[in-house]
């Protein structure tokens, strides 16, 4: 009997090619005639350019030109003056990289400054509430809280935080007969394709955009930054191919970042641990010339029954690069306050953490009043008490030690929004039998090009080996931007849609052909197993069909999308955090002993993938809660630690027991494939997990991310 491919643990169909190094990044192709482009940076963070000299460089063996009028360019940010510490100011072209290089340090500028403000705690700039941000409440926040008979008020903060995947920001341009190729590391090559072609105004049907690989991008290359829109300018400049590759210095300039945040968290509670009041407030750093936000009120006014609730939104904008989207972006933090602020609360309580959070468990959502297509939230905190060993946590701070070492734990839930949006796939069936499924989606590492098969192959009735699916390609059928937890959803969908439409088509030719063994057979009849049409004992199959119809191959292009669902049903995925940590008193130093995390994502296509998914997002927010923080010298807008011998990461000392299951559970009503978003939430709940614990182990309530030595000194 066939066996299904959703569900199985498969290894990922790429990782030959990744490990051997004949998977191939934007930087690496090889292309006739390819020169290099540097990027040179302006050193202030407000101002203008007054006079740059160029002749040094161009007097450089090897450097052919050095571009310094954008004046024709149409960017995010203004092209007459800086608006930020590190915006281009001119492009080396040459030779060699080395040339090039060399070529962008001879380059000198001077500037008319103007005042400038890089820290968003300035107290002269004011702060302002985003159009997409309104204020929210319900009930009386402030009379509950008033009135409340116990009470939590925090004042949080967290630092600015950089992506920092192994593959840097890098493009290949190149012109052909009027038509713009790009090799890019983008997560969203279609919507790379629309931002090229608007900045140099050309069609964007005449820019194609590949992006097969990318090594991370953790919401990096979600949007499309200066130096991909200025190799484009090079090249069609100097006609001929240009490759730029942003050094790790410049990566930190040149893309956006999690910005830094403050908070204010205040809960009202009953004696018997029922929330009645919650109130929170938070303010993000922004740029001046153009605004950002994200979801960090998203999860305080959903998460937890609480009738009287306010939320405020607030953005100081200065002068730096624009903020952006970074692995769960915004809910992250907004998490982190509402839930450091309930342990602190079940502290006061006197009741058990994860209690706590079930007394408060709300029957609907409380924001749009829709009832909940999933939530086994439940089930999560029993599975990941039961399994994390939470009976064997101490409620008293401190009271457990492991020779020098003070021994805590500490838990947190963690909830995503499950996004889905209109996609479309092509389907194809060859006359080998074997199968291909287009979209233009990407794959930073979650194992996208092994998921999707998967769910193709089902639809297809195909064993997994004979089923491909392509992506990293805008010339491919319209896919959502890979971020925001949305590809499987989407693209997923879309390629199940499509899938099971080609079924259908080939079901239709077989019983309408008389030479067909299912001629004249009832079409809802028939099933398809390992490539071959059955019913009531009749057989035909794929190759078969093909044949006989004279065809190489057919195919079907279809459409998928979300429609009114999130009119009807509130859809988001569930998480429960559980950490240990272990407190050195004398030195500050907090180390996690293990993490366990138990997931309601609805239907998990690929096991292996979803515990990597997981184990990858406990990664990133022990960086966030212990390690990464960006510094910027004020005096100018200069990032201090741009780079990885200064900006700290967790490596493998640091992660040494990461573990996570998951619920069994689908949410039909919310695609077809009933999943839920997996790649965000894994983040969501870790930092206060681990702040939590630290608590527990010091009887100190730290506030500020990351936690630091000194302050547990």
């Amino acid at each position: 009997m066939a066996t299904t491919a959703v569900g199985q643990p498969l290894s990922r169909v790429d990782a030959r090619r990744k490990v051997t190094g004949t998977a191939t990044y934007s930087a690496e192709h090889r292309i006739e005639g390819l020169l290099y482009g540097v990027i040179v940076n302006g050193t202030v963070a407000r101002g203008t350019v007054s006079r740059i000299s160029v002749d040094a460089a161009l007097a450089h063996p090897g450097v052919l030109r050095v571009l310094t009028d954008f004046g024709k360019l149409q960017l995010a940010h203004p092209v007459d003056r800086l608006a930020f510490y590190g915006q281009p100011i001119a492009v080396v072209v040459a030779e060699t990289l080395e040339a090039a290089t060399h070529g962008a340090s001879l380059v000198e500028a001077t500037y008319e400054r103007q005042d400038a403000v890089t820290d968003f705690d300035d107290p002269d700039i004011p702060s302002q509430t985003p159009e997409d941000e309104p204020d929210y409440s319900r009930g009386d926040p402030a009379g509950a809280l008033a009135s409340a008979q116990v009470k939590v008020d925090l004042e949080l903060t967290s630092a600015r935080e950089n992506h920092n995947p192994i593959e840097l920001p890098s493009t290949i341009a190149r012109w052909q007969d009027g038509r713009l190729t790009l090799w890019d590391k983008t997560q969203w090559s279609q919507g790379a394709a629309r931002t090229v072609a608007g900045a140099l105004g050309i069609a964007v049907t005449d820019v194609r955009v590949h992006n097969e690989f990318l090594g991370g991008g953790f919401g990096s290359g979600i949007q499309t930054y200066d130096h991909v829109v200025l190799a484009a300018f090079a090249a069609r400049e100097v006609n001929r191919p240009v490759k730029v590759v942003l050094t790790r210095r410049q990566f930190y300039y040149g893309t956006g970042f999690r910005p830094a945040s403050r908070h204010r968290m205040a809960l009202g509670s009953t004696a018997a641990g029922r929330v009645s009041a919650l109130v929170y407030e938070v303010r993000i750093e922004n740029a001046r010339y153009r605004t950002y936000t994200d979801g960090l009120t998203d999860l305080p006014k959903f998460l937890y029954g609480v009738p009287n609730t306010s939320t405020a939104y607030r953005i100081t904008p200065i002068d730096v690069h624009s903020p952006a989207s970074m692995r769960g972006p915004g809910v992250v933090l907004g998490n982190f306050a509402l839930e450091t602020a309930m342990d602190q609360l079940a502290h006061e309580l006197a009741v058990d953490p994860v209690e706590l959070r079930l007394r408060n468990e709300p029957t609907q959502d409380e924001v749009s009043q829709l009832p909940f297509s999933t939530r086994k939230l439940r089930e999560c905190y029993e599975t990941g008490a039961r399994r994390f060993g939470w009976y064997r946590r101490r409620a008293k701070p401190g009271s457990r030690t492991d020779g020098d070492l003070l021994i805590g734990m500490g838990m947190a839930t963690a909830s995503y929004h499950n996004n889905r949006r209109d996609s479309s796939a092509r389907a194809r069936i060859h006359a080998d039998g074997t199968a291909e499924v287009f979209a233009a989606s990407a794959d930073m590492g979650p194992g996208t090009t092994t998921s999707v098969m998967q769910v193709a192959a089902d639809a297809l009735g195909l064993p997994a080996s004979a089923v491909t699916f392509r992506l990293g390609d805008s010339s491919y059928p319209t896919a959502p931007l890979h971020a925001a937890a949305c590809t499987m959803a989407s693209v997923g969908s879309a390629a199940h849609t499509t899938c099971n439409a080609l079924k259908a088509e080939f079901i239709r030719r077989a019983v309408a052909d008389p030479n067909s063994p299912l001629h004249g057979a009832n079409p809802a009849d028939v099933q398809v197993r390992d490539g071959q049409l059955e019913t009531s004992g009749a057989r035909d199959t794929y190759r078969d069909i093909l044949r006989r119809a004279g065809l190489p191959s057919l195919d079907i292009t279809g459409n998928w999308g979300p429609g009114d669902a999130d009119s009807r049903i509130s859809t988001y995925g569930y998480g429960a955090v559980f950490a240990e940590v272990s407190v050195d008193p004398l030195l500050g130093l907090v180390r996690v002993r293990r993490i366990f995390a138990a997931y309601d994502v609805g239907r998990v296509i690929s096991p292996k993938l979803a515990h990597s998914q997981a184990i990858g997002g406990m990664v990133g927010g022990i960086g966030m809660a212990l390690l990464e923080g960006t510094v910027t010298d004020h005096r100018d807008g200069r990032i201090v630690n741009a780079s990885l011998a200064d900006y700290l990461v967790p490596v493998n000392a640091d992660v040494l027991d990461l573990d996570a299951a998951f619920i069994n559970t689908e949410d039909p009503q919310a695609d077809p494939i009933g999943v839920k978003g997996l790649g965000e939430i894994t983040i969501v709940g870790v930092a206060p997990a681990i702040g939590n614990a630290v608590f527990n182990a010091t009887g100190k309530r730290l506030t500020d991310l990351p936690i630091r030595p000194e302050a547990l000194l």
